[in-house]
């Protein structure tokens, strides 16, 4: 694996930390965040929600984000946590809720949509009458999860807590870099996250398609190969676990 030199995009502490493990495997890896996590501030809308969790079946937190704002509205607006049953899409997101006293479920295996929805716990949880399901997450995100909770007779809301910027950044700077660093391969954790390295790339593009892009899941696979990517590794889950996976089982381009 050590052939691999990548190129990182997710926000900088994450990326940060992800370089330090793929440092530790002997893999070289450059940072370019393509997300700022930028908050929604507070609303009554929030604050109700918050205060009533305990009218839903099951919460669904889908990503770090929003597992910290989540967290953070609770302590403002209540004085105890309501009893409700947590879930989160991976072990990361799980461990903040963890630490901060819940209760919370996640797949053993996978750390994506689907893994979610083949949990035992969530499907017994919205097992009952007329189960409700509350979806914690950031501006647009994943429908996945809505749809199949409501094939299965679930209603699903969502509480939106946080929008994802592209930060500035000088023109070609995605390709300069990518030169400059000699990187073989690419790594997005969201759709968001893709679009906004497609939008960056701009006339590049179409040399950037060429080089293996590491992605979480399908559905993000998708949008990839629809803008024209030729490599597209799924790594079904956004951990560093899920990526070394999937850099092991792919061969070093040869460039």
């Amino acid at each position: 694996m050590t052939g691999w030199r990548l190129l990182l995009t997710r926000p900088a502490d994450e990326s940060a930390a992800l370089s330090d493990l793929l440092a530790e495997q002997g893999i070289f890896s450059s940072s370019l965040p393509l997300l700022d996590i930028a908050p929604i501030p507070a609303s009554d809308t929030m604050r109700q929600v918050m205060q009533e969790l305990d009218r839903y079946s099951a919460v669904i937190v889908v990503s770090k984000p929003a597992a910290r704002i989540a967290l953070e509205l609770l302590d403002r607006f209540c004085s105890s946590a309501p009893r409700v049953q947590w879930f989160s899409v991976g072990a990361a997101t799980a461990q903040i809720l963890a630490d901060h006293g819940l209760d919370v479920s996640f797949p053993a295996q996978g750390d994506d949509s689907e893994a979610l929805l083949e949990l035992a716990s969530l499907r017994e949880a919205i097992a009952g009458p007329d189960p409700r399901v509350l979806i914690l997450r950031g501006e647009g995100g994943r429908e996945l999860l809505a749809e199949r909770l409501r094939e299965r007779g679930a209603s699903v809301e969502y509480l939106e807590l946080y929008r994802r910027e592209l930060p500035h950044y000088l023109p070609a700077a995605l390709p300069r870099q990518i030169e400059a660093e000699r990187l073989n391969g690419l790594v997005v954790s969201s759709g968001q996250g893709f679009e906004h390295l497609h939008q960056l790339a701009a006339d590049a593009w179409p040399r950037l398609a060429q080089l293996p892009l590491f992605v979480p899941s399908p559905r993000v696979a998708e949008l990839a190969r629809a803008a024209g990517a030729l490599t597209v590794v799924d790594c079904r889950g956004a951990s560093a676990a899920a990526l070394l996976t999937a850099l092991r089982e792919h061969p070093v381009p040869v460039l």
